[in-house]
């Protein structure tokens, strides 16, 4: 199939366009290496056209025969205050807008959407008492005594994280997860106005080889590896008892390219799926195990926090094994092991 690959200068991008061309798709790419995700130098990939995806004669010129397209581009990170937000509906709101426009313009009917397990907020949780129950709001005076759980919305005790279905609720904390939101609703919507089918994949917190290092988007793996680097602990907030699934990019790319292949026998309109390892690690763990591989200093768990953290989410993999035949290979012990020698991009 011919695939437009949107995004395909980044981390994640470079990985789905070299799967997507093993396993004998074409693929056509565009970035448009936005400063503040690829620093100031950059290069484009061989065969990536530098575009920006907001732009219609752009779109409507390099979706001349394509089949499928791969939404990629977007601002990535979770920004920082309430400022954050025009520039995040100004590129994923706007960007997916607009390219939704010109698929139905030139009656491309597949798309496979990146979005993120952002859309959740908190995880979802057990309370003895009140059964499956979402989180509440932790308290300033909870989280300064170094009580970090969340609790009981209803009774106010203790409450278990439990994994994530695809069916949960929305409930952004950040303009990254508003944004990400705002791209599913609109490519749902235009499913519903072009009769197109679209796959939305919600990763989980990637990491790998060529994840950014030392910018304001790079993961918490990469972070940690810094450190090291420096011959410095890793800097751990809360308690390190926080829940994540850490899915390999590799991974991410084999989703894209199971998905680009089963979007168009899928009927119209939109499905959603977790891509993630279906593996829970703590972001201590994560933090241990790269420190005992690169043989440094033990993280120091700092007792810090920010308002907007998540505390505990970690998904179900069981429907994209079900809808896409995706299973994930790399487990975060082997995965993680492997980041402490690899390339980042920006080194």
């Amino acid at each position: 199939m011919k695939v437009l690959l949107t995004g395909a200068a980044g981390f994640i991008g470079r990985h789905i366009a070299e799967a997507a061309t093993a396993a004998g798709h074409e693929v056509i790419g565009v970035d448009m290496l936005l400063q503040q995700a690829h620093g100031t130098t950059a290069k484009l990939p061989p065969g990536v056209v530098h575009g920006d995806i907001r732009d219609p004669a752009l779109l409507d010129e390099l979706l001349a025969d394509v089949d499928v397209v791969c939404h990629q581009a977007a601002t990535v990170g979770n920004g920082v205050d309430a400022q954050d937000l025009p520039g995040y509906a100004a590129h994923n709101d706007l960007g997916t807008a607009t390219l939704l426009a010109a698929m139905a313009r030139t009656g491309t009917k597949r798309l496979v959407l990146a979005s993120s397990m952002v859309v959740y907020g908190e995880g979802r949780y057990t309370c003895p008492d009140d059964g499956d129950v979402p989180p509440a709001p932790r308290q300033d005076r909870d989280l300064q005594q170094g009580l970090f759980d969340p609790r009981c919305p209803h009774c106010g005790g203790r409450i278990e994280p439990h994994l994530i279905g695809e069916d949960a609720v929305f409930a952004p904390r950040t303009a990254y997860a508003a944004s990400k939101i705002a791209q599913e609703h609109y490519a749902a919507a235009w499913c519903t106005l072009e009769s197109g089918s679209a796959i939305a994949l919600r990763y989980h917190n990637a990491y790998g080889p060529g994840m950014p290092a030392d910018t304001p988007y790079s993961g918490v793996a990469a972070i940690f590896r810094s450190a090291l680097e420096r011959g410095e602990p890793p800097q751990v907030f809360e308690d390190g008892n926080q829940l994540r699934d850490f899915v390999h990019v590799v991974d991410l790319a084999r989703a894209n390219v199971a998905a680009i292949e089963a979007v168009g026998a899928h009927r119209p309109g939109l499905s959603a799926y977790n891509i993630c390892s279906g593996h829970t690690y703590t972001i201590g763990d994560m933090a241990r195990r790269l420190a005992t591989v690169m043989g440094g200093p033990k993280p120091v768990v700092n007792g810090q926090y920010r308002a907007f953290d998540v505390r505990h989410i970690a998904a179900s993999p069981r429907a994209a094994l079900e809808g896409l035949g995706f299973e994930a290979g790399i487990g975060p012990d082997e995965g993680i092991a492997e980041l402490a020698t690899a390339p980042l991009r920006g080194r």
